[in-house]
């Protein structure tokens, strides 16, 4: 069922658009990915996992991501956590397995800790993490970046990046770098307080399986278990992948 939530005040005010699949069991929740949205491959063969079994399943989009409203240039990383907790604060009311795909990892580790410090008894049951990035604009971009771009984001306030998976570059914006560094999480133990499941492809240009292995030596004390696909690209999103998405979440809730 297709609604829209409000969120931001003023001149940041927009439409959520949310997908919501009634059910019974845990909620799962699906949080995707940089320029992705809530009809993309995974996203969608999980809303066919719920149907099938009956499950409860919402999915999203960011502001400037899919049907939501709002300018994508203007949106950082606080603009999308803040539409992950309005999701979840008014729709979610008990524990969910939180389902992160690339950036949608680093905004379900950053809503985790949200929850665990303003509603710990509505904090996740359990996190499946594809392919995540926290911390993806520090240290997959702006440390990746040669002095020239870095310079044309300070000076111009943006640059147009080439996207392996559209014909149109999109912008990386000052504000996005600058406010990412406000949510790092790669720099100290990441408490997560519930069982993790990461999936990640070995031949993923986009985030680097060391990457992921990063953010598995700082998630200590947990339940964490990895899985890496040898041939796995950063999409995951062939059958074989997509049964390992599933398993990973029915494993959880």
């Amino acid at each position: 069922m297709l609604k829209t939530l409000a969120a931001g005040t003023g001149s940041a005010a927009r439409a959520i658009a949310v997908l919501e699949r009634e059910g019974a069991g845990p909620p799962v929740v699906w949080c995707g990915g940089f320029r992705s949205d809530m009809r993309a491959t995974k996203a969608t063969a999980l809303d066919e996992w719920a149907a099938t079994r009956g499950r409860h399943l919402v999915r999203f989009d960011y502001a400037g991501h899919g049907e939501s409203g709002g300018d994508f240039e203007a949106c950082t990383i606080s603009t999308w956590l803040e539409d992950a907790l309005t999701v979840l604060e008014r729709l979610v009311p008990e524990p969910p397995v939180l389902v992160g795909s690339s950036m949608g990892g680093w905004i379900a580790l950053l809503a985790t800790r949200a929850l665990r410090e303003r509603a710990p008894e509505r904090a996740p049951r359990g996190l499946v993490l594809v392919a995540p990035a926290p911390d993806f604009t520090e240290r997959l971009m702006w440390a990746a970046f040669p002095e020239d771009i870095r310079r044309a984001i300070l000076e111009t306030g943006r640059y147009l990046r080439p996207s392996l998976y559209d014909e149109r570059p999109y912008p990386i914006t000052r504000a996005l770098i600058e406010d990412g560094r406000r949510h790092l999480l790669l720099d100290g133990p990441i408490a997560t307080g519930c069982p993790v499941h990461i999936l990640q492809g070995m031949q993923d240009p986009d985030v680097p399986w060391e990457h992921a292995m990063t953010l598995l030596e700082h998630l200590p004390g947990e339940d964490v278990a990895m899985t890496l696909v040898k041939d796995g690209d950063h999409r995951l999103s062939r059958p074989e992948d997509i049964e390992r998405l599933v398993r990973a979440v029915e494993a959880i809730a």
